[in-house]
């Protein structure tokens, strides 16, 4: 096991910027997830970290040492693919034992490492197969047991679930994270999916246009996202954000819409912006709730999906779109007008020109 230093790390592509100065801190163990929109750089900068692009500025630490212009066979990190990259002539067990047999490992020490890996993803019984006769999660795990016989430093995970439907994306978030806590290996792993970012990181790093826009623990951006693109990106349903003008009287500071609606601000928060500011308030659909006439904000209902579980309710203010969750059931039909209130100390409020949090947490 490893960390990881990434300094000040640029790639560019002709005159094209991809990476623009990234710096991430990555403590030995742990398990961090690059997320951002497609085109944001973070397939690029996993790349970079595995060797198979070169880095354009900056530096990468792996264990402390510089590998920059170390080859990818020697930087001790084992990568899954999207694909899987399985080799379509052999079977499971020679699949995995691959690399260890290129580095002319003794057989016994293959074996043994073949069967460790097989006993940890549950392959014994696929070990003489071929990769055309398993599903695509069997073939997820095999390119995973390829990754674990390595014993490596570092691994590397490229949107390795994407190529899977949905239920077993569930079921494969659950085996990889189980994976990391039983290894114990410094683990970054990328996608787009920021559901997959939330339940198995210990540390997100949300990625836009080659920046780092913010990075720490999945709760905390959740509660504290720095900009309204974190506070959008992060969070299923999205954050619902309504346009605003800031009114401040002294100390005491409030929101008013432009039906005139005014709501008081973030609670706890240290306000720093100035009376008669355009901003942005945020509030997550579970952080609604219904009120009497004259409460909150009156929506007008558009469509309500019941889940079973949960029923969720999209509504609009002006020309705001809302969705909110409720765990109870409710019978609202199109057109019904529903008063929503926020829990105002779960609320958030967003300089409109910059995008970034005016609450100081």
């Amino acid at each position: 096991m490893a960390s990881v230093q990434i300094r000040a790390v640029k790639k560019q592509f002709g005159s094209t910027q991809i990476i623009r100065g990234v710096d991430i801190d990555i403590a030995d163990g742990e398990f961090t997830v690059l997320v951002g929109p497609s085109g944001c750089g973070k397939s690029t900068l996993l790349r970079m970290l595995a060797g198979l692009e070169e880095i354009t500025g900056g530096e990468i630490l792996i264990g402390g040492t510089v590998v920059n212009n170390v080859q990818p066979k020697d930087r001790d990190i084992a990568m899954v693919f999207q694909n899987y990259a399985l080799y379509p002539h052999m079977t499971v067990r020679d699949n995995m034992a691959f690399s260890l047999t290129l580095a002319k490992k003794d057989k016994s020490f293959v074996e043994e490492r073949v069967k460790k890996a097989a006993d940890i993803l549950g392959l014994n019984q696929l070990l003489d197969r071929y990769p055309r006769q398993l599903s695509g999660g069997q073939r997820q795990r095999v390119a995973m047991g390829r990754a674990i016989v390595r014993d490596p430093q570092v691994f590397l995970f490229d949107e390795p679930l994407s190529n899977l439907d949905a239920k077993l994306r569930v079921q494969m978030r659950t085996e990889i994270k189980e994976l990391h806590q039983r290894l114990k290996t410094t683990s970054i792993y990328v996608t787009h999916d920021q559901i997959e970012a939330m339940t198995m990181a210990d540390q997100i790093v949300v990625m836009r246009d080659g920046l780092v826009e913010q990075r720490g623990r999945p709760l905390d951006l959740y509660d504290h996202p720095a900009n309204l693109f974190v506070a959008g990106f992060i969070g299923s349903p999205a954050m619902n954000f309504i346009p605003a003008t800031l009114r401040r009287n002294g100390a005491a500071a409030e929101v008013e819409f432009a039906d005139g609606t005014r709501l008081p601000a973030p609670y706890g928060s240290a306000l720093q912006g100035n009376d008669g500011q355009k901003v942005t308030y945020g509030v997550r659909p579970e952080h609604l709730s219904i009120g009497p006439a004259g409460a909150g904000i009156a929506t007008k209902v558009i469509v309500v999906e019941p889940t079973g579980a949960d029923t969720e309710v999209f509504s609009r203010f002006g020309e705001s779109s809302l969705t909110s969750i409720f765990r109870e059931r409710h019978d609202f039909g199109a057109g019904d007008v529903v008063h929503l209130v926020p829990d105002h100390s779960r609320t958030h409020l967003f300089d409109t020109e910059s995008g970034k949090s005016l609450a100081a947490r």
